[in-house]
């Protein structure tokens, strides 16, 4: 067998927008899944215009969309509509990210698609899932993660919450329903049926809540976790310390305390009874940093503090810029940053696939669809429409394209 990867001779129906269903599909094709991303006419996926663009192209959606076909479909047309149910028995796997019951009302409710393919599985992605008092409120990733209760825990003490400047939500989102529908996958191929996917943003941030949640339960509301800052205030030392020439994280916790005090000459601190325990080097953690931050400051740079603390085995790193983290010589060589060449838009950096697999290649021949790209083809493939149907869905605008440049298709 001459698979491409993992995934290769699954289907995808891709009805998704935006970062965190694209997410979960674009790790699909990244696993050899065969992705039929299904816009709606006459714009297709509204990140198509956002960000950095060239040449017409987003990086934004470059970056979410490789190795995907195209479909761009008015879906309100009678005869979109029903494009849409004869694609429902040929696909595995359904993936949408709309607000709940929007997808029900293009024709592809759950109970629909179930009857028209009992194998299929259909993952709903959306900010507060498909039931619960909250689940027809619009929401994006920073609504999930307010409601989450993990906003309130960044920043410092005596300040705001802060947002961070990643989609971690999203991408997280994204991953947990690339989980279920590979699990979900796994239990159909054992003679299991298709079924329906419920996966949240707001479900997967709480889940990110990795003692908190149960430290309160069972203290019955006296422990209360706070924000942190720049230091964590559930460990000591750990935090982001002042270097010479921009800050260190160091973590030196448990054994790697004592270390970290030999290293710096410092024995005496472990006797100290501010520091000799756990709870009390928590509790006086400032003066612990100020004592740290005194002592990297006798060095000339901060490399020379990280390389000594490494050499005796203590958990640091310097805080990248995330230049600085592309230029990196391990995510370069690990294919973590990678270097990507798109149609009409050139060559430039994005992140590389996250999941490694020994009997395959990490990194598939991957190209980004043009709007409407792969209309015929789908069409023609998948559901043996005839040249004179396709025209005449071309001619009603039930089928949009955009125009591929020459250069692209050589």
């Amino acid at each position: 067998m001459n698979a491409k990867h993992v995934l290769d001779g699954v289907t995808v129906l891709d009805f998704t927008q935006h970062l965190a269903g694209p997410t979960t599909t674009r790790l699909m094709a990244e696993m050899g899944a065969d992705i039929v991303k299904l816009e709606i006419a006459p714009w297709g996926d509204q990140i198509r215009n956002v960000g950095y663009v060239k040449g017409g192209r987003s990086a934004y959606f470059l970056t979410q969309n490789r190795g995907k076909k195209s479909l761009c479909v008015d879906v309100k047309s009678d005869a979109g509509r029903q494009l849409l149910l004869d694609l429902i028995p040929q696909i595995d796997v359904l993936v949408e990210n709309f607000a709940p019951g929007v997808i029900g009302r293009m024709g592809l409710d759950w109970e629909t698609v179930h009857e028209l393919n009992p194998k299929l599985i259909m993952c709903s992605i959306s900010t507060f899932g498909q039931t619960g008092p909250l689940a027809t409120r619009p929401g994006y990733d920073f609504i999930g993660q307010a409601y989450s209760g993990v906003t309130s825990l960044i920043g410092e003490a005596d300040g705001p919450p802060m947002l961070p400047s990643v989609a971690m939500g999203d991408v997280n989102t994204g991953v947990h329903g690339l989980a279920a529908i590979n699990a979900a996958l796994f239990h159909r191929a054992m003679g299991g049926p298709g079924q329906r996917l419920d996966i949240s943003l707001l479900d997967s941030y709480f889940h990110c809540h990795e003692s908190s949640v149960a430290m309160i339960s069972a203290s019955e509301g006296r422990f209360e976790p706070q924000k942190g800052g720049s230091h964590s205030p559930g460990l000591a030392p750990l935090g982001a310390f002042k270097g010479n020439d921009g800050y260190i994280v160091i973590i030196a916790v448990l054994h790697h305390f004592e270390k970290l005090c030999n290293v710096m000459g410092m024995p005496e601190i472990l006797t100290d009874e501010r520091f000799k325990k756990i709870n009390k080097r928590m509790k006086n953690r400032y003066e612990l940093v100020e004592i740290i931050e005194g002592w990297i400051a006798t060095f000339e740079n901060d490399q020379q503090v990280i390389e000594l603390l490494e050499k005796e085995g203590v958990p640091v790193a310097p805080v990248l810029t995330l230049k600085e983290a592309m230029e990196h010589p391990h995510l370069i060589e690990r294919g973590t940053v990678r270097t990507v060449t798109e149609r009409g838009f050139g060559t430039f950096q994005s992140p590389g696939m996250p999941l490694r697999f020994s009997e395959y290649e990490n990194n598939l021949d991957l190209q980004a669809p043009f709007l409407g790209e792969h209309n015929h083809d789908v069409l023609t493939n998948m559901l043996s429409y005839s040249e004179d149907k396709i025209k005449q869905l071309e001619d009603q605008r039930v089928l949009v394209s955009e125009e591929v440049p020459e250069e692209a298709t050589a």
